[in-house]
């Protein structure tokens, strides 16, 4: 038995590819492990739960219902796309929302898991906007909206941070490594699971005389994957 981890799946309509290869994880991969973490960024936008029932989300939380149907505990946790996912989008799938970050006993061993954007103290203009959209004022004023008000804001917002990334380097948009270790210290140097960077790949961090394991999600840009964690260890996965 072993416990799986995907982020950063940005699922959307334009993109079907990527939808059938998450269909197809939920069916071969998913159903029958011991639990599913989804940390961040299923969706690659979310406008709140009254648009449950768009033909394309339905799709998708049906499979995580499938997987929850399965036996597998199914946990999510909200990332920096779809953080106005809520209760009635958890029900939907069958899956527990999970805060940011979330310790777990991970069979014996002491494991936090994050998205990851608050690591990236270095970005100080996406640490801005994210105390802005994570605002609960602002969110109640963003769902108060039309449904088409709302996408048009979305996709404003997605354009304005793809254009702003164009000038930043890639150092600055990775996680920070004095905010790491601060984390691992806080939390009493416990292995670390995360997303949002799109870096996928083992880490070891060197923290007060201990060796502090830090495991990155890959994205489903170009070919999706998840981690694969048992009693022996973790394991990245491309499918």
């Amino acid at each position: 038995m072993a416990t799986l981890f995907i982020s950063d799946l940005h699922l959307a309509p334009e993109r079907p590819a990527q939808l059938q290869q998450f269909v197809d994880f939920t069916l071969a991969v998913a159903s029958g492990a011991d639990a599913l973490y989804v940390l961040g960024d299923l969706f690659e936008y979310w406008l709140g739960d009254d648009d449950l029932d768009e033909p394309f989300h339905r799709r998708v939380t049906d499979a995580l219902r499938a997987v929850s149907a399965s036996g597998t505990a199914v946990r999510f946790m909200r990332g920096n796309r779809d953080v106005l996912t809520g209760d009635a989008f958890a029900e939907r799938c069958g899956a527990s929302l999970l805060a940011d970050p979330t310790p777990v006993d991970l069979y014996g061993t002491r494991t936090l898991l994050m998205h990851g954007d608050t690591l990236c103290t270095d970005d100080l203009a996406y640490q801005k906007f994210r105390a802005y959209a994570h605002d609960p004022l602002n969110q109640a004023r963003f769902l108060a909206q039309p449904m088409a008000a709302r996408r048009e804001q979305m996709l404003g917002w997605r354009r304005d941070s793809e254009a702003g990334k164009q000038g930043k380097t890639a150092e600055i948009m990775d996680v920070s490594p004095p905010a790491v270790h601060a984390l691992l210290r806080e939390h009493g140097y416990p292995r670390l699971i995360h997303g949002h960077t799109h870096r996928p790949g083992r880490h070891v961090h060197h923290v007060d005389g201990r060796d502090c394991e830090r495991w990155v999600l890959n994205d489903w840009y170009s070919s999706g994957g998840y981690l694969r964690c048992d009693a022996g260890g973790c394991n990245l996965i491309r499918l």
